[in-house]
């Protein structure tokens, strides 16, 4: 008789929880989750899924993987995953870290979180990772990053995926382009996770859905109820807001589009300088930390509401945040689309089951 697997997840850089939500998603409850953001624990605690799980209020670097281990609650018997998505800024270099002979390679002072995952994932050997991270991580000035990260974790007997993935793939209303490193110590069921959704335009004899667009998501929160004070646009650029059509920017307003006068020059300003979403169309990026004039906005010339950005991420109607709209506002932009993520721990989950009942078959044989 084959026995069922039943894992837990350790959650790292949970931020306001959109990976861990993710996990939730795929039926593995997440047993620890640890950010050092008050406010971004605080909107864990918020919210029911978490009821369970130990959330830790620190900095990753002052707690021992074994005492993480310990604080999840996961017995050395049971299969766990350790996800997280480490920022990858410029930090100073952890030398404790990267004088490890196994580490070479991550000797970049920009790599210092990353090495922060890596030593929790190499000390606690979880049954699999996911690490997330932005996709110019690939880029060749950080490639030192990379190349030390995939060294490591080849040297501690992990297989692994690398996805480059686009949240529009996998139902999320919104173009969000993401890096995954997905490891395992088996073998992976096919080459990539499951996409759900395509291009609308080219579907034919296809099985994806269409992409979800802004208007499906966002639509039902546009009443008067829900107004914020947030939301009122005022200032230099107001009227030229308001003269955007729907899914264009500035560049509306030059020459460039025939414009009858124009109030800006094409490509001299950046390319969300008044974008604009259209209802009939997925959004652009959700910024954590947008500038006054930056879009997306609102197809009727204001800014989005809590609840519309939470929608656009596909975080559930009824997931609170705590903190001040800027705060808010900084936690959805910096999360993993759950719907996103849930399809990479999915592909993760199924990949680890696989090869648990692959070897109890070859144990019983």
């Amino acid at each position: 008789m084959i026995k069922e697997i039943y894992m837990k997840t350790i959650s790292l850089f949970s931020g306001a929880g959109g990976f861990d939500i993710a996990s939730f998603m795929a039926d593995i409850p997440v047993a620890f989750s640890i950010d050092i953001e008050e406010d971004c624990v605080e909107t864990l605690k918020l919210n029911k899924d978490f009821k369970e799980t130990n959330l830790i209020c620190g900095n990753l670097a002052d707690y021992t993987s074994d005492n993480i281990k310990k604080m999840s609650g996961i017995e050395d018997d049971e299969s766990f995953i350790i996800i997280g998505g480490a920022p990858c800024q410029p930090f100073s270099k952890n030398g404790y870290w990267v004088t490890n002979n196994i580490r070479k390679g991550i000797n970049d002072p920009r790599a210092k979180l990353v090495n922060e995952f890596l030593r929790v994932v190499t000390e606690l050997s979880p049954d699999g990772f996911i690490f997330e991270n932005v996709e110019s991580l690939l880029h060749p000035t950080n490639k030192s990053i990379v190349d030390g990260f995939i060294n490591i974790i080849e040297e501690e007997g992990y297989n692994y995926k690398v996805i480059k993935g686009n949240a529009l793939n996998y139902g999320v209303a919104q173009k969000r382009k993401r890096l995954f490193i997905i490891g395992t110590k088996g073998s992976f069921i096919s080459d990539e996770p499951e996409k759900t959704h395509g291009d609308p335009n080219n579907l034919l004899d296809s099985y994806l859905k269409p992409y979800v667009t802004a208007g499906e998501v966002i639509s039902e929160f546009d009443t008067e109820e829900l107004f914020e004070e947030e939301e009122v646009i005022s200032g230099k650029y107001q009227d030229e807001l308001k003269e955007v059509p729907p899914g264009m920017n500035y560049k509306a307003l030059t020459e460039w589009a025939g414009h009858p006068n124009p109030k800006f020059v094409a490509d001299k300003r950046f390319w969300n300088f008044l974008l604009k979403l259209h209802p009939e169309k997925p959004s652009w990026t959700i910024t954590a930390q947008p500038g006054p004039w930056v879009g997306p906005f609102h197809w009727k010339s204001r800014r989005l509401r809590v609840p519309e950005i939470a929608a656009l991420q596909s975080f559930p109607k009824n997931y609170r945040f705590y903190g001040s709209r800027r705060s808010i506002q900084k936690q959805i932009g910096n999360a993993v689309p759950p719907l996103m993520g849930k399809a990479m721990i999915q592909f993760l989950k199924e990949s680890i089951e696989a090869n648990f009942a692959g070897n109890q078959l070859v144990n019983q044989s």
